[in-house]
């Protein structure tokens, strides 16, 4: 099986290349025992796709010299809008692997949860969707300040109040599909470049009955962000109200 990891990044110079190496060091490890744990299943491969959307820092320059040194393995992909909506789109529309998803590079998601993926995926043929959730009763959250924890359940309580989401979490970071599935969520959604077009792929598979799981995550909270947290709720906001429109206008045309 082999898995393309897409790693979005804007002005990320300090945490890239230790992201990507953790996550090499990771594979490299990880793969032979999986090989040695389960003999009659494919050898597990994968691909660090480095997606640079608008960073004025040097993270241009970290991008090429680890795709210089790991060649084969990682690749150093340009855009010059800004988003890990658009970055996530490009990621699919380049993608050839089996499995196809994203983490942020702080790997504030636990590397380990890598594993258990490609597992589940290998496991049960019918899923076709992995969401990390940060609110699983099975999840571990380490750092998580007051402030941030009302803000994320927030969100949760309105997407669930208004748009109908059934996961536990919108947008932890972490987030796995088949190739396919990958695909046809990517022509259904709209062209939000933000954050929030996760969280309306998400709520499309749902919409449209993809077998997605809820996996508990092991989560520890990053603080040194470049994420504009008061930009992005407003966002959150005016994306919702958007977004319902949308789907009672969908709604409508199948009725």
């Amino acid at each position: 099986m082999e898995i393309n990891l897409l790693f979005p990044v804007l002005n990320e110079h300090k945490r890239l290349r230790n992201g990507i190496e953790k996550t090499i060091a990771y594979m490299t490890e990880y793969a032979p025992s999986h090989t040695e744990r389960f003999p009659d299943r494919a050898p597990v491969s994968y691909h660090c796709t480095i997606l640079d959307n608008g960073s004025e820092d040097d993270t241009p320059d970290i991008g090429r010299a680890l795709e210089k040194e790991y060649p084969g393995i990682v690749e150093y992909v340009r855009i010059d809008q800004k988003g890990v909506g658009i970055a996530f789109r490009t990621g699919v529309e380049r993608n050839t692997s089996e499995l196809v998803g994203y983490m942020d590079i702080d790997l504030s998601t636990d590397i380990s949860n890598l594993g258990r993926t490609i597992e589940l995926f290998e496991e049960r043929p019918e899923l076709e969707y992995v969401n990390g959730t940060r609110f699983s009763k099975d999840s571990k959250t380490v750092g998580r300040k007051w402030y941030r924890k009302i803000t994320s359940a927030g969100l949760v309580f309105l997407l669930k109040a208004s748009l109908g989401m059934k996961a536990t979490d919108g947008i932890c970071g972490f987030t796995f599909m088949r190739k396919d599935v990958a695909r046809d969520l990517v022509a259904e959604a709209g062209n939000d470049n933000g954050w929030f077009y996760m969280i309306e792929l998400l709520l499309r598979a749902e919409r449209k009955g993809v077998n997605i799981y809820d996996m508990p995550v092991v989560f520890t909270e990053n603080y040194d962000t470049t994420v504009n947290v008061g930009k992005t709720i407003r966002n959150y906001l005016i994306r919702i109200r958007a977004l319902r429109k949308t789907f009672r206008e969908e709604d409508k045309k199948k009725a």
